[in-house]
């Protein structure tokens, strides 16, 4: 896939996962395919680590695995902003 493709396919897959966790969160079209794009990575990571393939293209399985990677990162993303600092 191209620099393009991976461009569309986190800005769907962070939209997706946006739809799956609503709430509070990072905004913006930018910040959405950024976490779209490193879902993608994430979850090609996990989908190869248990043999069920890799985000490779737009098929159904790719979409899936870079949408479960998505969410997985803005879920750690939210238990990292909720707590409070130590200042």
């Amino acid at each position: 896939m191209g620099i393009l493709s991976w461009l569309i396919l986190g800005l769907i897959v962070g939209a997706l996962a946006r739809l799956v966790i609503p709430g509070k969160g990072p905004r913006g079209i930018l910040t959405t395919a950024a976490i779209g794009i490193c879902g993608a990575f994430l979850g090609g990571l996990i989908g190869a680590g248990i043999g069920l393939g890799s985000v490779e293209g737009f098929d159904l399985t790719s979409i899936f695995l870079a949408t479960v990677g998505s969410v997985a990162l803005l879920l750690v993303y939210r238990a990292l902003a909720g707590r409070p600092s130590d200042e």
